[in-house]
């Protein structure tokens, strides 16, 4: 009974044998009848082919089950002379692996049609399942054998043996008879793979047992055999398909690691794995497969983590070479010049390579991420740039020589680079080895800069200091060369991809050099450093004017990418050969020279540059205002390094602003405009602040007198841009000088009359008696306000022009309210010193005046907003006589107050009666 299940298989695959037969036939006649009805049938005779051509052929139209049956059984048919053409195809495609173009030929695309739940259980599930059987039924013989004891251990695993021998050759005997039928319909159930992958288990496992079991045969013998089943399986895939190439792959790889060896070779370990892989990817270049050199790439990567991790001794020579021919088979073996099938207009195949010559659509933009074969890709790419990563980590943690794992890590980095530079499906191969470069390059040389000991070698610091950098650099050099070959060959076909490779070969070797700057640069003067910034930057420029004259296109992605990147390198180089104010100062000059090549190349890129270094610039100034250590900028007021170091951006900002007054490009005129505003503003404000607090710039709370005069810059910048915005009307000029106009209002309402107000701070007004802090801090605002409100009157909104008016006013009256203190108090005037009788009177009278002055102001002026100022202060005056006036004064004051307010008051009404009668007699 125990072997009952395995003699039920063999029969069932003799029965089955017996129906491949009879349908094999049943084809071949259905065949036949669907020429017969479609016409396909060819003449014998000449003479009636000429007359059916001439009386026209009749259209036969068949019932549209029959059709669809037609089209089903067509597409499940194999042509009957499939083995004796294999030798011949093979031949033909081992052929073209010698060419460096790869296989030129492409695998047709057959719609299949929908399989039935019957189709399925019956013709895939049983073979599946069958083949399950079988293997189990091998193990269970053995089983039997072992717990009956009738076989010796020697027996059994030759039994073992010839059991999966027959089985192969079973495989081979139906495949030969019946595969031409079934091929194409059922590839992932096929009866022979299923048979062979059986045979290959049972054989795999008979040889292992024999060595790791019973110890019968050796390592080295052992390790022989397991290869040779692996790489046969490999070969029988060919005719088996790619499940069965999966697993001798699998069977393959994990050989070294069932033989246990006491002395390890890499050498040997490496080079067997990596033959393992180029047979697995020749198979898979002859069938066009995709997951199994996929597997294989995944398998060979992990190997050197294995390796590295586990093994008490590490050449990482032999990892790198595996890695090197891992990325070199992929870019020429498979999938080399990927080519795939696409249908034309009339419906037949044409070959389309994964390289194309055409220039890409506007619909094609990121499209080329996910171009077949994505899977190979991803696996070549991640898994060997990986491994370059351990190679660091190794050298970092376990002192392996730090510059040849450098060398390796950037080989292999560099390998992958060329692979996306020399295959258009491969963009994740150059956008992941310029994140590996830059990533790398940072944690080798922060992570070992950090990790020298002082007792450590002088060679090993000289070793690091000398190599690793120009390593490193070399390393951002190549990109730029692998780049440059990408442009060469597919700028003008592939736009979207050419625009990527511009930005990492730009972006990768300056972050590289930054990065090695930063770490082992001298940040006075670099002078090696500062020449690779210059080259680079030439040969940026170089390659963006070689571009622009290839295309002629002045909005060529490339060509502006590369002059950004240009410009970049020469604001790395300006600052590795200079410091302090220099780079600060020389940065608008850099900017403005390619603000002044854009007179040569109308390229958009170029104007923008300024803008860039502009914003740089204010990045410097934030970083250090002072320009200069602070002991080296000394106290003479205007005439120091503030002077030149806010003040020549601030004119070289002004001039590009007037360089492009006449550009079509609104938003570059708006930001020059709005950067050389602020960074004037930001000078004379910086100039003031070092002269009002001698000589020392800190972050010490303004006085009066300094916010007095920031204030009055805002004002008068507020005035300036409404005069250029009504020269050269901009949106920067108008709605900059509204937005300093409510500034300075803020500023007043939060500063003036509150935060710094000597009324409140007890801050001296100075000893002269008009010309003090009062003077400078209120009245000279109030007729920077009203002045201000008169220019922009009929230019700007109502309510912003009330709002200065109003702003004005607030400020005379806090002017003359405060001065009035001061008369009866002196220099200081703060709340706690209290009141006098006189004090108050006086108030009220220049209150009521102030009223008058303001009634008769916005009659003259027709301003609205100053009678309502004036009709709001006499209410105060008003109220302060009723309630203060009242309870604190006596005597006379008390009555001069009132008769005062009274004759006032009716001297406004008697002034608004006339106006009144004066409208009713006019209208």
């Amino acid at each position: 009974m125990e072997l009952l299940p395995l003699v039920v298989v063999i029969v069932g695959i003799f029965v089955l044998r017996g129906y491949n037969l009879r349908m094999k036939r049943l084809e071949s006649s259905v065949q036949e009848l669907q020429n017969a009805l479609a016409g396909k049938l060819q003449t014998v005779d000449a003479s009636e082919s000429a007359l059916m051509t001439d009386s026209g052929t009749a259209t036969t139209e068949l019932p549209a089950g029959y059709e669809e049956a037609s089209t089903h059984e067509a597409a499940i048919e194999a042509p009957a002379t499939a083995e004796t053409e294999e030798p011949s195809i093979a031949a033909r495609d081992i052929a073209d692996t010698l060419t460096d173009g790869g296989p030129s030929h492409a695998a047709p695309e057959t719609v299949q049609p929908r399989e039935s739940l019957e189709s399925t259980i019956g013709a895939r599930w049983a073979v599946w399942v069958g083949g399950i059987a079988l293997a189990l039924g091998g193990i269970f013989m053995v089983k039997y054998s072992i717990e009956s004891g009738l076989l010796s251990p020697g027996v059994r695993l030759v039994l073992a043996a010839i059991f999966g021998l027959i089985l192969v050759a079973a495989g081979e005997v139906i495949r030969r008879r019946s595969a031409p039928l079934l091929g194409n319909a059922f590839q992932n159930a096929m009866i022979p793979g299923v048979l062979t992958a059986a045979g290959v288990v049972a054989l795999f496992g008979s040889t292992y047992a024999a060595h790791g079991i019973y110890g019968f045969i050796g390592p080295a013998t052992a390790f022989i055999l397991l290869a040779l089943i692996s790489l046969a399986t490999v070969a029988l895939s060919l005719l088996h398909g790619q499940a069965l190439a999966g697993l001798g792959l699998l069977a393959s790889m994990v050989t070294p690691a069932l033989i246990a060896s006491t002395a390890p070779r890499p050498w040997v370990l490496f080079g067997y794995l990596v033959l393992t892989w180029l047979v697995t990817l020749l198979a898979s270049r002859l069938r066009r497969w995709h997951i199994a050199p996929s597997l294989a790439n995944a398998l060979l990567s992990l190997w050197p983590l294995f390796y590295i991790t586990y093994s008490p001794v590490v050449d990482l020579t032999p990892v790198t070479l595996a890695m090197l021919v891992m990325i070199g088979g992929t870019i020429f073996i498979w999938p080399g010049r990927y080519l795939t099938s696409a249908n034309t207009a009339d419906g037949t195949a044409t070959k389309t390579e994964a390289d194309p010559q055409q220039p890409a659509s506007g619909g094609d933009w990121g499209m080329f991420l996910a171009r077949p074969p994505l899977g190979m890709t991803l696996t070549a790419t991640i898994g060997a740039l990986v491994v370059s990563l351990c190679l660091l980590t190794y050298s970092l943690q376990y002192g392996y020589p730090i510059v040849e794992a450098t060398f390796m890590f950037a080989a292999i980095v560099a390998v992958v680079a060329a692979f996306g530079a020399g295959r258009s499906f491969a963009a994740w191969a150059a956008i992941l080895s310029a994140v590996i470069a830059v990533v790398g390059v940072f944690g080798v040389l922060t992570n070992w800069v950090g990790s020298i000991e002082p007792s450590g070698s002088d060679a090993m610091i000289v070793a690091v200091q000398d190599i690793v950098p120009y390593e490193a650099l070399g390393l951002g050099a190549i990109f730029v060369l692998i780049g440059g070959f990408f442009l060469n060959r597919f700028a003008e076909s592939e736009k979207p991809f050419a625009a990527l490779w511009s930005l990492v070969m730009a972006a990768t070797p300056l972050a590289i050099a930054t990065i090695s700057f930063v770490n082992f640069g001298n940040w006075m003067l670099d002078w090696p450093h500062g020449f690779y910034g210059i080259g680079l930057g030439i040969v940026l420029i170089a390659l963006a004017e070689w571009q622009y004259r290839r295309s002629g296109d002045r909005l060529n992605l490339p060509t502006n990418i590369l002059t950004a990147g240009s410009f970049a390198a020469m604001v790395f180089a300006l600052h590795t050969l200079a410091h302090h104010a220099v780079p600060t100062m020389l940065l608008p000059v850099l900017g403005l020279a390619y603000l002044l090549a854009a007179r040569v190349r109308n390229w958009p890129v170029l104007p923008w540059t300024m803008v860039a270094a502009l914003i740089i610039t204010m990045g410097r100034i934030a970083w250090q205002p002072t320009i200069v250590d602070p002991g080296e900028l000394g106290t003479t007021p205007v005439f120091n390094m503030l002077l030149a170091g806010y003040g020549i951006p601030a004119a070289l900002a002004a001039w590009a602003a007037f360089m492009v007054r006449g550009t079509s490009d609104i938003r570059l005129r708006s930001a020059l405009q709005a950067l050389a505003s602020f960074l004037v503003l930001l000078t004379i404000a910086i100039l003031v602040r070092h002269a009002m607090n001698g000589g020392v710039l800190n972050d010490a709370v303004p006085t009066l007198g300094e916010q007095s005069i920031y204030t009055l810059l805002a004002i008068g910048a507020s005035a300036t841009l409404m005069a250029l915005d009504l020269s050269a009307a901009s949106p920067v000029f108008r709605y900059g000088s509204m937005a300093l106009g409510t500034l300075s209002v803020v500023l007043i309402l939060t500063t003036h009359l509150l935060g710094l107000n000597p009324f409140i701070t007890g801050e001296s007004t100075g000893r002269i008696p008009v010309f003090n802090l009062l003077l400078l801090g209120y009245l000279l605002p109030a007729a920077a306000y009203g002045g201000l409100a008169l220019f922009v009157r009929n230019r700007r909104p109502l309510p912003y022009v009330g709002m200065l008016a109003i702003a004005g006013a607030v400020m005379a009256f806090a002017w003359a309210t405060l001065s009035v203190r001061r008369f009866w108090q002196g220099e200081y005037i703060p709340f706690w010193n209290g009141f006098i009788q006189g004090e108050l009177y006086s108030y009220s009278l220049v209150w009521l005046l102030i009223g008058i002055a303001l009634l008769g102001l916005g009659t003259r002026f027709e301003a609205r907003s100053l009678r309502i100022a004036s009709a709001a202060l006499v209410s105060i005056a008003v109220l302060k006589a009723f309630l203060i006036d009242m309870a604190n004064l006596e005597g006379f004051l008390r009555a001069l107050s009132f008769i005062g307010l009274g004759a006032v008051l009716i001297g406004i009404g008697l002034f608004y009666q006339k106006i009144l009668t004066r409208k009713k007699t006019a209208g």
